[in-house]
This record gives structure tokens, C-alpha cells and sequence, in this order.
């Protein structure tokens, strides 16, 4: 048998081999997760995956969901929504120090804060963390703002403090603190977190006084507060928060009165004038999933990230709602069920969420950098 023949033989024999746009369009229904691997069989493979991400099933925002108790240790388990899977994943993962509650900030930003240390995570699945000595005011409810390489903290103060406004700010770069221009007097009776909610680009922090929309701007370059805004589109909004969803600022608002809420709509804001423009409102069947049944809903949580607004009952909720900014900006909204992060194990501690932009890269860095495992426990 000559070798030609031989070849001939052991080709007939052999496994076939997926090329091109069916390998891509298989690549597109796999998790995130298990592309990282797919990567690794072969350079065709590496490029097929990218292919498939960028023209079939694109990335999006994963929606993180931390469950921690509410007593020292502070034990933290950490849940993810890939939407673009479809899929709930359990991230197991080294149990880290908690020296203090766990908190979230405009949706990407992890921080710990104690009268000892400052810690704070602004990676997509937070798996490296900053250390820092406290500011120099000690805060237990502050607003905290990831601005470029800045960290800024305002307000939340004790009692004991002289300035209940004072704003401190945590340059990454040299690692020193700096104090600078107080926060606006009107927010004097409610400069914290539990009452204020802010909005992150790359320049300057908004924020807005949930109960009445009155809202300021700070620029942590000049260190200057802009305002006051009225931030009310609808005089029957009664409770709002605002984010970054991409380049739009979006103010949630609900309508009516906690023991009646009539909807839920969303206004895209003009960041230099303040204006408002009506972008979407939530249907009916969602807003009724979105109050549990019951009469009450008092108070949203909103996080935001890209083209994804998520929204859930901060009482607590056997479901999330999302808003999907398409293409001219038309919204779709969607349920996601089988929420099994809130169960009866969980209902007793603290959920803290955020949203990120998760690829590959940060996938990859996670498995290997601290030998993190996902493993899907629900499918859409």
C-alpha cells in the first residue's frame, strides 16, 4: 500500500472537521464561559470565536449579583445573569476578607469601607482589588464615585463629624487623599447614599435626590458642584434614580404613590441642559411581576451598563426586568425568571448588584488569576 493510499484511507476514517460559518454559527449558541476554551483547540478556532462574538451573538452586559450575610464574617456568594447565554451562573471563587459590608456604586464599582482601610474593585468580575488608607471623615452611608482615576466620596458622615457634606478625593495614581468643596447645602438632611442616586461618566457625577429629582453635577478636575436641576419630567414621580446606560444618561422614574403605582417610565437627560425626553415606559405585565403582588413599591434598584437597564424590587422579588435599547433606540423589555439567587437561603442577606462589560479577556483573567469556576445553575 503505497502512502498516498494509506492517507487516503485515514482521511475517510477520521473525524470531519467544522469549517468556517458552521463552526461560527455552533460557536454562537456556546456561554462565554466555554469560549474561553474553544479558544484554546486551535488558531482557526481562536478566530472563529471572535467572529461569532463580533457578527452572530455579540457580547453583553453581565449582570453580577453579590449575596452576602449580614453579620461578620460578611460570607459573600456571587451570582451571574449572562443575557447573552441566557443563562445564571454560579461563580465560585477564594472567599475574600470582608473587613466591612460589601457595597456597590453607579453599577461597575465594589467597595468595602472601614474606620482602618478603603478597598475597591472596578474590574468586570472584580477579581483584583485596591487597598487604601480611609478618609480622613469617617462616613457610613457615602456616595462613592469611580471618576477616571479618581475616587470620590461625599456625604453619609457620622454625627460626630463637623461637616456632614464634606467630599473627599482618593487619586489612584498617588495613592494620597484630598478634600475639596463640600456638597451643595440643600442636600444637607440627605447626603447619602439611601437617599441620593448618581450617575458615572467619564467627566463628572450627577446626582439626584430620589424623592424630589433635585439634582447637582460635581467635576472632579475643577472640584466645582453645578446646580441645582429639577430633574421631575412627570410631577408624579415619587421616587427616581438615574445611571449611564452607554453614552445615555437615563433617569427610571415610578409614577403615582407607593401604594399605587401606575407605571414605571424611562427619559433620556441632556447632561449640559438637563432636559428631558420620554424613551420607553414599562408594560403593564411587567410592572405587576415587578410588585410580587403586592400593593406596595416604594423604591426601585436600577443598574445599568452599555444597551441593558436592570431593575428589581429592593423588598425583594422572584424576578428582574430589563430594558434593551435597540437599534434608534427602541426599547425591548424582558423578564428574567428563575431568579434562584433569591431563595430561602438568601432572603435573610444583603444583595448587591452590578453591571459590567464581560469578555473574553476578563472571563480568561478570572479562571486563571485566582482560580475562579462558573457553573451554570439556571437556563432562560
Amino acid at each position: 500500500m503505497t502512502g498516498n493510499m494509506r492517507l487516503k484511507e485515514e482521511e475517510e476514517g477520521a473525524s470531519p472537521i467544522i469549517y468556517g460559518d458552521v463552526l461560527e454559527l455552533i460557536l454562537s449558541h456556546v456561554p462565554l464561559v466555554d469560549l474561553v476554551h474553544a479558544c484554546l483547540v486551535s488558531d482557526t478556532w481562536k478566530h472563529a470565536v471572535s467572529s461569532s462574538l463580533f457578527h452572530l451573538n455579540k457580547l453583553r452586559p453581565w449582570l453580577v449579583v453579590h449575596t452576602q450575610t449580614t453579620r461578620s464574617p460578611y460570607l459573600t456568594s456571587t451570582h451571574a445573569y449572562d443575557p447573552r447565554s441566557r443563562l445564571w451562573l454560579h461563580v465560585d471563587k477564594p472567599p475574600l476578607r470582608h473587613v466591612s459590608p460589601l457595597r456597590s456604586s453607579h453599577s461597575s464599582l465594589l467597595y468595602m469601607l472601614s474606620p482602618s482601610k478603603f478597598s475597591f474593585s472596578r474590574d468586570p468580575l472584580h477579581v483584583t482589588w485596591h487597598h487604601a488608607q480611609p478618609p480622613l471623615v469617617w462616613r457610613t452611608d457615602p456616595i462613592v464615585a469611580a471618576i477616571g482615576s479618581r475616587i470620590v466620596i461625599a456625604g453619609g458622615s457620622c454625627d460626630f463629624e463637623d461637616d456632614p457634606l464634606a467630599v473627599e478625593i482618593y487619586d489612584v495614581e498617588s495613592r494620597s487623599w484630598d478634600s475639596c468643596q463640600s456638597m451643595p447645602a440643600n442636600l444637607k438632611d440627605s447626603a447619602a447614599s439611601t437617599w441620593l442616586s448618581i450617575a458615572v461618566n467619564g467627566r463628572r457625577m450627577f446626582l439626584t435626590e430620589k424623592t424630589t429629582g433635585e439634582t447637582y453635577s460635581f467635576d472632579p478636575t475643577t472640584k466645582i458642584w453645578n446646580g441645582p436641576y429639577e430633574l421631575r419630567p412627570d410631577p408624579t414621580v415619587f421616587f427616581s434614580a438615574i445611571g449611564f446606560a452607554g453614552d445615555r444618561m437615563i433617569l427610571v422614574g415610578l409614577i403615582g404613590e407607593a401604594e399605587n403605582v401606575k407605571n414605571v417610565k424611562l427619559w433620556k437627560v441632556d447632561e449640559e441642559t438637563m432636559e428631558c425626553e420620554k424613551v420607553g415606559e414599562m408594560p403593564q405585565l411587567l410592572l405587576e411581576k415587578l410588585k410580587n403582588g403586592n400593593s406596595n413599591l416604594a423604591s426601585i434598584g436600577v443598574t445599568m451598563q452599555g444597551d441593558f437597564i436592570y431593575i428589581h424590587n429592593t423588598s425583594g422579588s422572584e424576578a428582574l426586568l430589563c430594558c434593551e435599547f435597540k437599534i434608534h433606540d427602541e426599547i425591548e423589555w424582558s423578564i428574567i425568571e428563575n431568579v434562584i439567587i433569591i431563595s430561602d437561603q438568601t432572603r435573610m442577606g444583603r444583595l448587591v448588584f452590578t453591571c459590567s462589560d464581560v469578555g473574553l479577556h476578563d472571563v480568561h483573567k478570572a479562571l486563571s488569576y485566582d482560580n475562579r469556576r462558573f457553573s451554570v445553575e439556571s437556563v432562560e
